[in-house]
Parts: C-alpha cells; sequence; structure tokens
C-alpha cells in the first residue's frame, strides 16, 4: 500500500508538472485565448488524465514488484518501501522488472518532460519577442518557481530510477529519494507562494511576532 500510494503521487506530480508547463504556455504565447484553451472542462480532464495515468503506472510496479519472490531479510535499507530497495531483497532475477521499470518511468518522467521542454521552447521563443526589459522579466518570473520543481523533481527521479540494478547504492540512494520524497515536497509551498505579496507580508509578520515575543 505504501509503494502504491508513493508510486501513484509520484506519477501523478509527473504529469501535473507538465500540464503546469502547457498552462504556462498558454498564458504567454496566447494570453487573449487563456480563458478559452484553459477553462474549467480543460483543466479538470487534464488532472484527472494526470490521475490515471499515475494510477495505472503505480498498479503495474506494485504487482510486477510483489510477484517477486522474497527469501531474504525483510528489513528494507531505505526510509520508505520504494522499487530499487525492495528488488534487492527478491531472491530470484528482476531483470525482466528492471526492464518494466525502465520503460515504464520513461512513459512516464520522459513523455511528461519532453511536454515540459516543448512548452517552454515556445514559452522563451515568445518571450525573447518581447521587446521590453520588464516585459520580459515579468514573463519570466511566472515560470521561476515551476522551473525550480521541475528541476529538484525530475533529476532526482531520473537518476533514481534510470539505473541498472548493479549500480544502485542504498545510502547515495537515500539521498537522492530524499530530495523529491521530503525536500521538494516541504520547499513547494514556498517556491510557488512566496512571490505572492499578501504571503511575504504574512511572513513578515510572523517572525516579527516571534523576535518580540522571545524579546
Amino acid at each position: 500500500m505504501q509503494m502504491y500510494c508513493f508510486l501513484l503521487l509520484g506519477g501523478t506530480e509527473c504529469y501535473l508538472l507538465a500540464v503546469m508547463a502547457y498552462d504556462r504556455y498558454n498564458a504567454i504565447c496566447h494570453p487573449l485565448l487563456y480563458g478559452t484553451d484553459m477553462d474549467k472542462r480543460t483543466c479538470i480532464q487534464l488532472v484527472a488524465i494526470s490521475w490515471i495515468g499515475g494510477a495505472i503506472n503505480s498498479l503495474t510496479h506494485t504487482i510486477l514488484t510483489f510477484r517477486l519472490p522474497f527469501c531474504r531479510d525483510n528489513r528494507i535499507n531505505h526510509f520508505f518501501c520504494d522499487i530499487p530497495p525492495v528488488m534487492q531483497l527478491a531472491c530470484t532475477s528482476t531483470t525482466k522488472n528492471q526492464i518494466v521499470l525502465f520503460v515504464a518511468c520513461g512513459c512516464v518522467i520522459v513523455s511528461s518532460f519532453i511536454l515540459t521542454i516543448i512548452s517552454y521552447t515556445h514559452i522563451i521563443t515568445t518571450v525573447l519577442k518581447i521587446k521590453s526589459t520588464s516585459g520580459r522579466k515579468k514573463a519570466f518570473s511566472t515560470c521561476t518557481s515551476h522551473l525550480i520543481v521541475v528541476t529538484l523533481f525530475y533529476g532526482s527521479a531520473t537518476f533514481m530510477y534510470f539505473r541498472p540494478k548493479s549500480s544502485y547504492s542504498m545510502n547515495q540512494d537515500r539521498v537522492v529519494s530524499a530530495l523529491y520524497a521530503f525536500v521538494a515536497p516541504l520547499l513547494n509551498p514556498f517556491i510557488y507562494s512566496l512571490r505572492n505579496g499578501d504571503v511575504k507580508a504574512a511572513v513578515r509578520k510572523i517572525v516579527c511576532l516571534v523576535i518580540l515575543q522571545r524579546y
């Protein structure tokens, strides 16, 4: 259950990051048509497709992983029940699982990453055509938060799942997995919201109150 939920949320986030890039593309490249292209119905459909895709990917990996025979120590050398550390406990060849893992991750991570790159290629091309420096800066600032999250998530996820089993190092993997499992979600609220003036004012107010209470 833990593996299924983790992979479900991870796969869905991949698709949602691509959807967010597509949203930025429409907002910057087609601002006059944004309300039509990204109406409520379209947004609901894109989110539903993301969750369905994440669920199918998660179910596939979970079933294949736990069909393996386990005859060794049942203690996982990891923070949580992830695919690579569980496969290391199997007492049979995991070649088929590794192939499925590589192909499925290619379908999820690579496809969503390519969609993100295509969206940002159009975005950068459009922004560079803007003559005013302030206009270009404003357009790029709307994408900064998303780009930071994309870099953290795709970088760590690619390192974790696009390697042969022989190159797995649990000590190294624990550090990398912490980036996309704990650090990135923890930073998301700050990355996405600190550009908002009201949020900045609220944070300053809280900091001032804490300082006053201490002194």
